[in-house]
Order: structure tokens, then C-alpha cells, then sequence
């Protein structure tokens, strides 16, 4: 090789070296010049921002939790629960962190947070070790739980309502940070159609949306706390790191004044008698004369409390309106001789039909003129009796007494769906109207409302403020009784006394029908036309108000039935009440009648 050639190849060589140190210079530099700002970045947040970047560590491993409160109970007159909420959790995924999930290996180590199947590794990791583990506590397929958390997201619902066993069951398999359980109380009702419609039910969120649990939803509903914790990276809570906490206060029990077992005899009671009479329905009502508490409230419209039908169907004995018929001639009655304008001993000579004010009105049955007293009048039923001794009873007088009587009033329970009924202001009525709301027609109530008029007689004269709440019972234990709105004196004692008398004398008359053996019954029966499906009056109503025992009052028992074959209610009607009746008087041990003695003439 000529000396020229070595020469050239030797400045290459050098050159290169000369380009590679400059290089390696160059880069020397630039890490000098990143470990320099690293360290001052170090510096600064260990001498100046580490506080504030130690509080942005805490906040970001800090969470908050809601601790849920538990939905009050609603329980009947004796305790017996109707719906109350069982503890139960939906099982939450993070497909974010199933994703990294790495199982570990047991060893004497870390046998108390490992993951294993019967005793063996379990040979995969990321979801599908996951839902090895998860799917048998869940009864769920493995394959398609591995799928649902090969998501991307934070959050997938698993499983719904999990019982708390089945929720310590997961907790032990290790799985924080990546299988969380969030409480969620589940509604139950264990008497199924025991009041059904009556109770209602919830929405999915828990709030009351129908029924007891819509009107006192406000008691039912607790208040939920709090807990605010630090995590670690798998999500767990860190121990002792809660630094703020609010305890959930549960909601309050509320306890009914209807009793269970009167409310599951009469509901069968009327399905008897629906069947028996083939009526389209029938509905009742039982009330303590004394307090004005509902005792059962039912209808054959049986539905499931919460149920869609239940939250979408108010109770039918709540919503139906219709005309009481001849019942409504006991408020007749009762303003007459509060008026002083008619005596039970009135004398009259009563045909079966009469024309008056160019109107006619006729009794239900033909009969010759009958030599009747007013106790007479209201015996026999007789609408043509009550026009001819309605001369000095004003219209005024005769709207007043069916308004004092709650006609056309709500009743104050405050259910959904109640109707007050109808009732126009005298000054609307015409030439037939004044005189048919003498005998129960030409206005509209329900069955809550005619009870409570029948139990204003019953007890002396004072009109009682109805209710369905008897107590409410806090977390703590304090019960509070539900205060009753003031009573109101309607008719005077003596009054109240010879109605009794009257209504004792129309009891007697049915009593191979609907008498309680042992037991002095008062009441009155009803018979009225209403409209059908066609709209014209093509329907009847048939009813039938009682008070048992005549002589000491209890109770009230008003049955409505609609359609019955047999129309008359005393003969359809009337046997349901003396079932109930039965009933009544077996299950409260109430004592025999005394013998009657005063029963005021019905014929002269």
C-alpha cells in the first residue's frame, strides 16, 4: 500500500474519533443538564412543595362511600310485618382492574390474601382469573363473566339482590380493587295480596310510589350516611385511614290499625260472597265505632303488593263511588229528629207510591197503605214514607246533615286515588233531586265515607276523624301515637240512641238472613240503580251497613256488592255481614247481647 493511501485512511480514523468524542460530549451535556433539573425539581418539591404534593397523593387515594339507610317496616295492628326491607347487595366489576390483575401464589406468606381453586393455582390471570374465582359464589358461567369484565371501563353491574352470605362469600376471595358490593335493601312483602293494592310498593330507587308506602314515605324513608377513606392500589380501604364518617339513620316503622287476620277473613268473606252471588264485585269496610280506626279495608280486586298492578291499581274500595241507596235514609232520620221537625212516634198511612211536586215515587215492593210510625218508615224501607214526612225539612237542613255526616267530605286518610264522592249544593238540585236525597240516591259517596256515617250513630252522635296509622316507631324505639284530629258532635246522644232503636228494628226484620247469634245487630240495607257499561242505569248496587252488638257498639261492617244476583241488600249483602260479624265477635271475645226490651212501635 503506497504511503499516500495510508495517510488517507488515517485521517478517516481520526476524523471519526474527533466526530465521536464531540458526541459523546454533546450527550454527556444533555444528561448533565437533566440530572441538574431532576435534582432541582427534587430539591424544590422536598424543600418547598412536598406538603402540597403529599396532600395531592392523600386526596387522590381518598374516596368517598355512602353507607345506605334502611327503609322503615309497615306492620299490621298486632306487629305482624307486610313489608319490610331485607339487607342485600349488587356485585359491581372494574374491568380496568381486572385487566391487571395478577393472582398470588399461595405460600405461608401469603395464605390470608392468595387466590386458588380447591387448593390449585388457578394458571391464568386478567379476567379470566377473575371470574374463576367470582362465577361458582355467583352461580354464573366463568366464560361469559370473563368476557363482561374484558371491558374497558371502571364499572359493570355483575349481579343484582346478593344475600349478605353470598356477599361474605366473595369478600374472601381477595378480589378489593377489583370486586366491589354496593347495598341495596330489597322491598318484601310476605303476605303477598294480604291489602295489596292497599300497601302499593316502591320504584326501583326505593321511594315509596304507591299505596301505605307512598303515603308515608316520608316516615318509611331513613337517611343515609357516609365514610370517607383512603385506598390502596387494588382499591381496598386502608385500615385507619377514615377520616370522616356519618352513620345512616334508618327510617321508621309504621305500624297499621288494621288487623291481619280480620283483613285476611274478610277478604274471604267476600270472595265467598262474590261467588256465591255472582257479583261483578264486592268491597268492606270494619271500623272501631269508638276510635274511628279502620279494622279492614278490602275488596275482591286481589293484587300482590308491590307488584305493577298494585303501584298502578289504588284499593277499589278507595276509588269506587256510588249511591248508598236506602242507607242514606238513617242521616234522613237522624236530621229529622235533630230538627225536631219529625218523632220516632210519628204516625203515618203510607202507600207504595205517591205523586209530589209533579213528581212520582214509588217503594220497592207493591204494597197496600200501611199504618207506619217514622221506626216504621225506616223498617220497611219505605221511600215514599220518607217524602211524605220530609214537609218541614228544608233543603238546606238536608244538605247540612249529609255534609256533617262526611258525605261529599274526604275522608282524611289521605290515600291515593280516594274520592270524596258527590254531593251538589241544594241550590243545583231540582224537583226530584231534593226529595231522592232523602233515601240515599241523587248523590255519591264511598264505602270509607258511609262507614264512618254509620259509626257517628253508633257512637252517639259524635263523628270520629278516621285513621289507618296507629303508631310510629323510630330507630331508637320510641313510639309516637298518631294524634286524631278533634271529634265532632254530628247529632245529640238521645237522637243517635232512638236511630239505633230504629235501625235495630231493620236488623230483626232480616234476621234469617244476616243475624250473629248471641248478638243485637243495628243496621240498614241499601238498593241502588247505577249506571253500566252501556252507560244507562243498568247496574245495581247493593249494600249493607251494620252495627254489632246493637246494645254495647264495636264495630261497623258496611259490604257493597255490585251486581249480586238476588239485588236486594239485605238479602246479598247482608249474609257477608253476619259472616263478618261472626268473625268479629269470636276473635275480640266480645259478650253476649243483653235481651232487647225498648224497641219503639213501627205500627200504630
Amino acid at each position: 500500500m503506497s504511503n499516500k493511501r495510508r495517510n488517507a485512511k488515517k485521517g478517516t480514523s481520526n476524523d471519526s474519533l474527533v466526530t465521536f468524542a464531540q458526541r459523546s460530549t454533546v450527550i454527556a451535556v444533555i444528561l448533565s443538564l437533566v440530572a441538574v433539573v431532576a435534582l432541582g425539581k427534587l430539591a424544590w418539591i422536598q424543600l418547598f412543595d412536598g406538603s402540597s404534593t403529599a396532600e395531592a397523593a392523600t386526596k387522590s387515594r381518598t374516596v368517598p362511600r355512602t353507607l345506605r339507610a334502611q327503609r322503615g317496616r309497615i306492620l299490621d295492628a298486632n306487629g305482624m310485618v307486610l313489608a319490610q326491607s331485607l339487607e342485600r347487595y349488587t356485585i359491581v366489576g372494574s374491568p380496568k382492574a381486572a385487566g391487571d390483575f395478577v393472582p398470588v401464589a399461595c405460600t405461608q406468606q401469603t395464605k390470608r390474601y392468595c387466590h386458588e381453586i380447591n387448593g390449585k393455582p388457578l394458571g391464568v390471570s386478567g379476567p379470566a382469573a377473575v371470574a374463576r374465582l367470582l362465577a361458582p359464589e355467583l352461580g354464573l358461567n366463568a366464560m361469559e363473566l370473563g368476557a363482561q369484565l374484558s371491558g374497558k371501563g371502571s364499572y359493570v353491574i355483575i349481579k343484582k339482590d346478593v344475600t349478605p352470605q353470598v356477599k361474605r362469600s366473595i369478600d374472601k376471595l381477595n378480589l378489593a380493587g377489583v370486586i366491589s358490593a354496593e347495598l341495596s335493601n330489597q322491598r318484601s312483602y310476605p303476605h303477598g295480596d294480604l291489602m295489596g293494592s292497599l300497601i302499593g310498593g316502591v320504584d326501583a330507587t326505593g321511594k315509596g310510589v304507591a299505596g301505605i308506602e307512598y303515603m308515608e314515605n316520608g316516615l318509611l324513608t331513613g337517611k343515609d350516611g357516609y365514610e370517607i377513606y383512603q385506598q390502596g392500589g387494588q382499591g381496598q380501604q386502608i385500615p385507619g385511614t377514615e377520616t370522616q364518617s356519618k352513620q345512616p339513620v334508618n327510617g321508621k316503622d309504621v305500624r297499621l290499625t288494621i288487623d291481619g287476620d280480620v283483613q285476611w277473613y274478610v277478604q274471604k268473606a267476600l270472595a265467598d260472597g262474590k261467588a256465591t252471588y255472582q257479583a261483578g264485585w264486592a268491597m268492606a269496610v270494619v271500623q272501631d265505632c269508638a276510635t274511628g280506626q279502620i279494622i279492614a279495608l278490602a275488596d275482591t280486586e286481589n293484587r300482590s303488593a308491590g307488584s305493577v298492578e298494585a303501584k298502578m291499581n289504588p284499593p277499589l274500595v278507595v276509588t269506587q263511588t256510588f249511591e248508598p241507596g236506602s242507607i242514606g235514609k238513617t242521616i234522613t232520620l237522624s236530621g229529622m229528629l235533630q230538627e225536631n221537625v219529625r218523632h220516632m212516634t210519628d204516625q203515618f198511612t203510607v202507600p207504595d207510591h205517591l205523586k209530589f211536586d209533579g213528581q212520582e215515587y214509588r217503594d220497592a215492593n207493591n204494597h197496600k197503605p200501611e199504618r207506619w210510625t217514622m221506626a216504621g218508615i225506616l223498617q220497611n224501607s219505605s221511600n215514599v214514607g220518607m217524602v211524605m214526612a220530609s214537609d218541614k225539612y228544608t233543603d238546606q237542613m238536608r244538605y247540612d246533615y249529609l255534609t256533617k255526616f262526611g258525605i261529599g267530605q274526604p275522608s282524611g286518610l289521605g290515600l291515593q286515588g280516594e274520592s270524596r264522592g258527590l254531593l251538589t249544593s241544594p241550590q243545583a238540585w231540582d224537583r226530584r233531586t231534593r226529595n231522592t236525597v232523602l233515601f240515599g240516591q241523587g248523590y255519591a259517596t264511598n264505602a270509607i265515607q258511609l262507614t264512618n256515617a254509620i259509626s257517628t250513630i253508633a257512637n252517639k252522635g259524635v263523628r270520629n276523624s278516621q285513621s289507618l296509622i296507629k303508631t310510629v316507631t323510630d330507630v331508637d324505639g320510641k313510639t309516637n301515637q298518631e294524634t286524631a284530629k278533634q271529634p265532632v258532635r254530628v247529632i245529640d246522644e238521645q237522637v243517635a240512641g232512638q236511630v239505633m232503636n230504629g235501625m235495630e228494628s231493620v236488623a230483626e226484620k232480616f234476621k234469617n238472613v244476616a243475624s250473629v247469634d248471641g248478638y243485637r245487630v243495628a243496621s240498614k240495607t241499601g238498593t241502588a240503580e247505577v249506571p253500566g257499561k252501556n252507560g244507562g242505569l243498568t247496574s245495581i248496587v247493593s249494600d249493607w251497613s251494620g252495627i254489632i252488638p246493637a246494645d254495647n257498639p264495636r264495630f261497623v261492617v258496611t259490604v257493597v256488592m255490585k251486581d249480586p244476583q238476588g239485588t236486594f241488600g239485605g238479602l246479598t249483602a247482608g249474609p257477608v255481614f253476619a259472616q263478618i260479624g261472626e268473625f268479629l265477635m269470636q276473635k275480640y271475645e266480645v259478650p253476649p247481647s243483653s235481651p232487647r226490651t225498648d224497641a219503639i212501635p213501627v205500627e200504630w
